[in-house]
């Protein structure tokens, strides 16, 4: 992975970093380097994500899934962590051999929508959920069931399981005699992405597996005590010296439409981990050149409390732009889509320098296994940075937790205090 900060330095941008500051930030990255890789060669708590792209079996991940090599569609049932990693890696490698649907949501429209254009006789399932009692992913998957079944479908032929040790979800794995996988152990869900929590519907796509797997080992060869000497490291230190200045949202606007799905991939990866303790920048979701249109006005105008973090793959397909005698279009004709897209990459970076406004570029090589495989480990990398310096618990949820609670009391599931927060919800209604 390629960064460059250049346009986040005091000299350009407000707020910005100094070079000064960066050199004495560096010895401090410098130290929360020992404590990663020590956290990765103990297989501590979180640190453990750092340490997939060696422990997870590509092998075994196609071996398993071989059985649905054939299928049409491929769809991913659960929410979180539990499900954005898996839609990441499909949207940026592409369709494949089946298209990927996934159920994060429980929507009912949204569900039967996604159901009724599924060929169901020829869909994958990929059930996840670490603790197997998640409610929405449950809830999703009997209407799944439910589906199939009235469809003439036997779901048991046709689904995979990602979950724990034990729990519902892994009796009936059990009891079905369905193909399982274990969530890995020490791996938050948003860190789980280069495990077979992310990896299976890529496999049954037909996608490379041990090269995303190659391009997260590549990550973890590039790791140095320097944030000079480390691109990830870079990123993640950057991003706290601006926040600390008051950059305290971070927009990510990806260049590459099969990378959207990887910008949500990134707000959760930076907010649930980030987000404690009154700290944590606010990550955007933006597109490029999309969303020059419709977001840019205000990034280059209004407050200058964002960082901007443009990515894109420094080699894609091209698209040939026909000519024209059209006044004012003909200097399109003869050009390329691609050609034109890095045009408007390289027009937003300047533009937003020229309103001193921080960004930062972020490349990749190219939108393949490998390329996305690293991307994935060095964001994972940046994120933990970020939070040794910011000394927060950067892998534990527990605002998220309380929702949780507060959802299943409502619901029935339990004697949960947190459910009685909702009936005294305070009022002001108007009609």
């Amino acid at each position: 992975m390629y960064l460059d900060i250049g346009n986040a330095l005091a000299s350009v941008a407000t707020p910005g970093v100094s070079r000064a500051s960066l050199d004495r930030l560096d010895d401090r990255v410098a130290r929360a380097h020992e404590r990663i890789v020590d956290g990765i060669d103990d297989r501590e708590f979180g640190y453990a994500s750092l340490a997939l792209p060696e422990r997870t079996d590509a092998a075994h991940v196609e071996e398993t899934v071989a059985p649905l090599a054939d299928s049409e569609a491929v769809l991913t049932v659960g929410i979180g962590g539990s499900a954005l990693g898996a839609a990441t890696v499909s949207a940026a490698l592409g369709r494949g051999a089946a298209d990927a649907h996934v159920l994060d949501n429980v929507d009912p429209q949204g569900a039967s929508e996604v159901l009724d254009a599924l060929p169901l006789e020829e869909t994958a399932v990929h059930v996840v959920s670490r603790s197997g009692t998640t409610a929405e992913t449950l809830a999703n998957f009997l209407v799944v069931r439910e589906a199939m079944t009235e469809a003439g479908v036997d779901w048991t032929e046709r689904t995979v399981v990602t979950t724990g040790e034990d729990g519902p979800l892994r009796a009936l794995a059990e009891e079905h005699d369905l193909p399982a996988f274990d969530v890995p152990e020490g791996v938050p869900g948003r860190f789980s992405v280069l495990s077979s929590v992310g990896l299976v519907p890529a496999a049954i796509q037909g996608h490379d597996v041990a090269g995303l797997l190659a391009g997260g080992r590549a990550g973890r060869e590039a790791l140095a005590p320097s944030l000079y000497d480390c691109p990830a490291y870079g990123y993640g230190a950057v991003c706290y010296a601006l926040e600390n200045r008051g950059a305290t949202t971070n927009v990510l606007m990806p260049y590459a439409e099969r990378l959207e799905y990887f910008a949500e991939w990134f707000a959760q990866l930076w907010a649930e981990s980030l987000g404690k303790d009154g700290l944590g920048q606010t990550p955007v979701r933006a597109l490029g050149a999309t969303d020059q249109h419709s977001q840019l006005q205000l990034y280059r105008a209004g407050r200058h409390d964002k960082v901007v973090t443009l990515v894109r793959p420094r080699d894609r397909p091209g698209r040939a732009i026909p000519g024209t005698d059209i006044e004012g279009l003909s200097y399109l004709g003869g050009s390329d889509l691609g050609t034109l897209l890095d045009a408007e990459f390289e027009a937003t970076e300047a533009s937003l320098a020229a309103a001193d406004l921080p960004n930062v570029r972020l490349e990749l090589d190219a939108l393949d296994a490998e390329g996305v495989g690293r991307l994935l480990y060095d964001m994972e990398v940046a994120c933990i940075l970020a939070g040794e310096l910011m000394d927060v618990s950067t892998f534990t949820q527990p605002a998220v937790e309380w929702g949780k609670r507060a959802a299943r009391g409502l619901l029935g599931g339990g004697d949960f205090a947190e459910a009685e927060a909702v009936a005294g919800k305070e009022r002001l209604e108007i009609e």
